[in-house]
């Protein structure tokens, strides 16, 4: 056991890497080692890393670079590297050679193997690197420690078949591997018996749980199971594809009391040939149709999205066709993005790439549009009353509170911080475009 050591573990990317970084510091609180947010003070520093955008690895290796003073203070210090960036044979391979300071190498198709890495590390001086091209075994159950005591992340499925042109996922996460029902269903009993309130079933594509089952189970029959679980008030789910977004899932969210009514449905753009190009595998239409059948189950459930702008070869027309669709589909919340390239995906090898400050500007565009379609959305708020779950101090200001909605409209109010991980209701008072304001009543 270490006595007297700290750990400090930075997180970049997606809610998939912070569910595997309290998997890692599981594994540190199970050695006996205490977290620390001082970099000066860690004993192990590991770096969980993302690949879905070139800002993120470029934060990586400026930190990486960093750490290195830190090394020659402290030779003792262990520093790991992990996560999706590691299944990129070209970074392994400039991390051994420009950054050997670095003490474990791992990807994300072996993080179990991290108590041994970490024990080697302890023994050697040599760099330890351990990356699988692919893991035909689905994870096993590793200790996690949440940093949150009421919500907690629930990881269903892994990897992803679906090869977006300009996704590197399925080519570090791996080929989609379904949890099994019952192990989920245990899991999450645990978390509800331990006073977790809200659970985030976590996959790239949700929707296509159980398609690699031989028996007929799906992201449906396991929301229904859950929903049966006594003591968990909420369950949340992400990301889901719309193209593998079934009529019984849309029932099973317009009719399980505990299932949150909130879709994000990412459409990455709203033109045809951009769509096709991506290999998103549906059209406009279809999308639009999609959104029909939502709302019309559940006419109070919100639908967020994810879009990419500035795709190669996305003109000013196919640009447009997303603003278009915008104003058709009014999200009650979009997560906008500048087209990124990504080596090793068939989109990075196009030749018409759109310029920069086309991007830009394109981006700029649709976030302001966004902005006042939410507003919109937000304004029958304002006189209501709402059910929160309090997460905790708002951020910006520690005097008042945070929640949030069913729908997932993030709420501010004042409130003692007691009532952190209980349900309470508000009335809103006040809208903005992301945030709505209210008061506690009875």
């Amino acid at each position: 056991m270490a006595e007297d050591k700290r750990y400090l573990i930075r997180t970049y990317g997606c809610q998939m890497n912070e569910h595997d970084s309290e998997k890692l510091a599981g594994v540190l609180e199970g050695e006996g080692y205490q977290a620390t947010e001082e970099l000066e003070e860690a004993d192990v520093i590991i770096l969980n890393t993302c690949c879905v955008r070139e800002n993120a690895e470029l934060k990586v290796y400026g930190k990486v670079g960093q750490l290195k003073r830190l090394k020659e203070e402290n030779p003792d210090l262990i520093i790991g590297i992990c996560g999706c960036m590691m299944q990129q044979e070209e970074v392994v391979k400039e991390i051994k050679q420009k950054y050997r300071h670095v003490d474990i190498v791992f990807g994300t198709h072996n993080i179990h193997h991290f108590p041994e890495l970490l024990a080697q590390a302890k023994e050697q001086n040599n760099p330890l690197v351990q990356v699988w091209d692919e893991n035909t075994e689905l994870i096993p159950d590793m200790p996690v420690q949440r940093t949150d005591d009421h919500r907690a992340w629930v990881t269903i499925i892994y990897g992803c078949n679906n090869f977006c042109t300009y996704c590197i996922v399925p080519y570090v996460r791996g080929r989609e591997k379904s949890r099994p029902l019952d192990d989920i269903v245990r899991e999450v009993k645990k978390l509800a018996n331990d006073g977790v309130k809200e659970v985030t079933l976590l996959g790239q594509n949700v929707n296509s749980y159980g398609n690699d089952f031989e028996q007929e189970t799906d992201f449906a029959d396991l929301l229904t199971a859950l929903n049966e679980i006594k003591g968990l008030a909420r369950i949340r789910f992400m990301t889901s594809h719309p193209k593998d977004c079934s009529d019984r899932l849309i029932d099973a969210v317009a009719n399980l009391d505990k299932v949150c009514n909130h879709f994000h449905l990412p459409v990455q753009a709203g033109s045809n040939k951009v769509l096709r190009d991506m290999n998103r595998n549906y059209t406009r239409e279809e999308y639009i149709s999609l959104i029909e059948k939502v709302r019309a189950k559940n006419p109070d459930a919100s639908i967020s999205t994810d879009v990419i702008v500035g795709f190669p070869g996305e003109t000013e027309e196919d640009f447009q066709d997303t603003l278009d669709l915008f104003e058709q589909v009014k999200y009650d919340m979009a997560y906008n993005f500048m087209y990124s390239k990504r080596t090793g995906t068939p989109a990075a090898q196009k030749e018409d790439q759109v310029p920069e400050e086309v991007k830009k500007d394109r981006l700029q565009r649709l976030i302001e549009l966004q902005k006042g379609i939410s507003m919109e959305k937000n304004k029958p708020y304002k006189g209501k009353t709402v059910e929160v779950l309090v997460e905790g101090e708002s951020k910006n200001n520690p005097d008042t509170l945070t929640g949030r909605t069913t729908a997932n409209k993030i709420v501010i109010f004042e409130g003692d911080s007691d009532l952190t991980g209980q349900l309470v209701n508000v009335k809103i008072n006040k809208v903005q475009s992301w945030t709505l304001y209210g008061k506690i009543v009875d």
